[in-house]
């Protein structure tokens, strides 16, 4: 009787697999992902994050003034940055790795006037 279930599992998964519909199954219909910054990040990879993903793509938003400087933190900073160039890459989910420091997380990070890119 297992082994009929097994075969059965095995015969949907591969069904599903040549029909191309594996993805959309895992996927569903989500609004969207970002990258983010894990929580317990130490600062100075934080700030290699904001570096590398600044050389990559325009961070001016992260800058005095713009739209997420605040709050002053280098995790929210880095987050914003990091998403930047997560979202300018293709949202492949090596783009979100950043040695190990960062997550994709499927509800918006948004804040206040601080509005995290997404792309379609």
């Amino acid at each position: 009787m297992a082994k009929a279930q097994i075969c059965l599992c095995f015969i949907i998964i591969l069904y599903l697999w040549s029909e191309g519909n594996l993805m959309k199954v895992a996927k569903a219909d989500r609004s969207g992902d970002w990258c983010v910054a894990k929580p317990s990040t130490a600062n100075e990879r934080l700030q290699e994050n904001i570096n590398f993903a600044c050389s990559k793509i325009d961070c001016q938003i992260i800058l005095e003034g713009g739209a997420c400087y605040l709050p002053d933190n280098l995790i929210s900073r880095a987050s914003v940055a990091m998403n930047l160039y997560y979202q300018a890459q293709g949202r492949h989910f090596w783009n979100c790795n950043f040695e190990g420091s960062g997550l994709i997380g499927i509800t918006d990070p948004s804040y206040g006037s601080c509005i995290y890119q997404f792309r379609k």
